[in-house]
């Protein structure tokens, strides 16, 4: 009962040993995250559509409840771009933007994909994030990555753009460029060069300059909390808000409004599919991120778990006037450099956002929308990854087809338009591939026991035998496939006593392809050529014992293909007549 309860709660299987050393190391990581989170939040939020203060608000409940849940160490929870991108795709056709039913409507959509991630957990369907594929998640997130840039131009130059696609963006900047405020324009392409070069060069600089890593790490996090200060500076100081420049303006200072979301059929209906696919998306990316930074200290992740995490993350946003959250990629790898030993350095750092929220609040009031932005152009920007664009068509044409069809409907359509469509393409391209597997007839390795494709290697063959391999499970799409093929090679052999299907890379054989290989076997057993199994796998065996598959079978199954073309060589089993049924055991043990 104490294990299930320990699998239930993760946090009770570190925090009885937590020690004064992972107390210090979660403190100073919490102390970077909280100052890399708090201008990301504002940010988010307004990319999100929101009013800046509900990206802290999703930054503290959130944090706790991972750390109470779930399963990694490191995994800094919290407003994400693609997720904040896919809200405010998600809610514009609902409500306009400022209203109070637009953040209902973030709120609610935070509370269903909380509840989808815990539902898909207690049905264990963790594995429903597989259907996305590596090429499909990289170019949508490299295409959100460029929308989302593009989408923040009008608030770097001070102009007004309407549009969620880039054709309708790109058309906005270039037909009000002429209506660009200079103040803010000069504030914003400051922030960005200045948010760069911190990114890039200000900790390489100040270890030059004698400061200890540590030190200097800490320092550059600070960069956008600088970048934030100065800009505030310049609108008092200069009022800068009195010549244009648009600040985010009062914030309301104080604890989140703690409620439960309302309850209405209609919109929880409407954004139930967008809840489905922020959820499956977030999970993918977080899990992602969880599992690369555990490998590299040895430690596991439990996804299902992680689906109850990420579930009560996104249900503690919800009751406390937050929108959908997910682990971030950027915040996860930084709260592992600096040294976060537990999930309480996620508790801590909701410590510090809350701390925020209660009496910094005010100070953000003349911020410059146009550094939010800049905040926002220059975290998404690294998301971009077009090598991954240019490895995948070098291997994979089929992938790149899916990953380009992905990028192209979110650059050109929309979000969910392009991730269903590379989910789609992707398992539209799995059928094409595994509908015509590959097969090889193979050969024995002269002096081995080894047996290779006969059009690679130089190999032995015997004009009576037929070693074809399958290099595929067999199921509905290709069991069509694998009958036409054996019939046309059984043709093309006139000597032909003998056909053994080789099946280590089998491991499934479904109904549609049980019924085609007793096809198989009743129609060679009809021309007077044996129909044999080697090398099939115990699970697949298995299957095949519990169907009445061996009651009509009138070959023999082997354990190796060698041994199946040695006995089938030296003639050591019967070969079955045309009409005549062998009385004897039909399986040999398999693994």
């Amino acid at each position: 009962m104490n294990r299930r309860l320990q699998h239930l709660l993760p946090i009770l299987d570190w925090a009885p040993r937590y020690t004064r050393g992972e107390a210090a190391s979660d403190l100073f990581a919490a102390v970077i995250v909280t100052i890399m989170l708090v201008p990301q939040s504002l940010a988010y939020a307004m990319l999100a559509g929101l009013p800046p203060v509900v990206g802290l608000y999703a930054s503290i409940l959130p944090l706790v409840a991972y750390a109470i849940f779930g399963t990694s160490r490191t995994l800094a929870v919290g407003p994400v771009a693609v997720v904040s991108l896919m809200t405010a795709a998600a809610i514009a056709p609902i409500a306009a933007q400022g209203t109070a039913a637009y953040l209902a409507a973030a709120v609610t959509l935070a509370f269903l994909s909380g509840l989808i991630l815990v539902g898909m957990a207690v049905l264990r369907l963790g594995f429903l994030a597989n259907f996305l594929s590596h090429p499909v998640i990289s170019g949508f997130i490299t295409a959100s990555g460029l929308l989302i840039a593009a989408s923040q131009l009008k608030h770097i130059l001070g102009i007004t753009v309407e549009g969620d696609t880039l054709p309708h963006i790109a058309q906005g900047v270039f037909g009000q460029i002429g209506a660009t405020n200079p103040f803010t324009a000069l504030i914003g392409v400051t922030a960005v060069g200045f948010l760069f070069w911190v990114r890039k060069r200000l900790k390489p600089s100040l270890i030059r300059l004698g400061l200890r890593p540590r030190q200097a790490d800490l320092l550059a996090k600070a960069g956008p909390l600088a970048a934030i200060a100065l800009s505030i500076l310049a609108v008092v100081g200069l009022g800068l808000d009195d010549r244009g420049v648009k600040i985010v303006g009062e914030i309301p200072a104080g604890l989140p409004p703690f409620a439960l979301p309302g309850f209405d059929p209609a919109l929880w209906l409407q954004l139930l599919p967008a809840a489905a696919l922020i959820s499956l998306v977030g999970f993918v990316e977080s899990v992602s991120v969880a599992q690369t930074l555990a490998a590299r200290r040895r430690q596991r992740i439990e996804a299902n778990q992680e689906l109850v995490g990420l579930g009560t993350a996104n249900i503690a946003a919800a009751v406390s006037g937050g929108y959908p959250v997910t682990g971030g990629f950027a915040r996860s790898v930084v709260n592992f450099d600096a040294g976060a030993a537990t999930p309480l350095a996620g508790a801590i750092t909701a410590i510090g956002i809350l701390a925020a929220t209660l009496f910094l609040t005010p100070l953000f009031r003349f911020l410059p929308q146009a550094v939010l932005a800049a905040t926002i152009i220059v975290a998404v920007l690294s998301l971009v990854d077009l090598r991954a664009i240019r490895r995948t068509w070098t291997y994979s044409k089929a992938d790149f087809a899916a990953m380009a069809a992905t990028m192209l409907l979110v650059l050109f359509v929309g979000v969910e338009e392009g991730i269903l469509a590379g989910v789609g393409l992707s398992l539209l391209l799995f059928l094409w591939r595994t509908s015509t597997p590959h097969m090889a007839i193979v050969g024995q390795v002269p002096g081995t026991e080894h047996f290779r494709n006969v059009d690679r290697h130089s190999v032995l063959t015997d004009p009576a035998i037929l070693s074809l391999r399958v290099d595929e499970s067999l199921y509905f799409a290709n069991a069509r496939y694998l009958e036409d093929r054996i019939y046309a090679e059984v043709a093309a052999r006139p000597d032909l006593r003998h056909v053994i299907l080789m099946c280590p890379a089998v491991n499934l054989i479904d109904a549609s392809a049980l019924e085609s290989l007793e096809a198989i076997a009743d129609r060679l057993h009809a021309a007077g050529v044996g129909f044999h199994l080697s090398e099939v796998k115990g699970p697949v065996m298995d299957a095949l014992q519990r169907s009445d598959f061996f009651a009509h079978f009138r070959g023999y199954v082997f354990l190796s293909h060698f041994e199946a073309v040695r006995s089938l060589a030296m003639e050591e089993v019967a070969v079955p007549r045309h009409g005549q049924v062998e009385d004897r055991e039909a399986a040999l043990p398999t693994d």
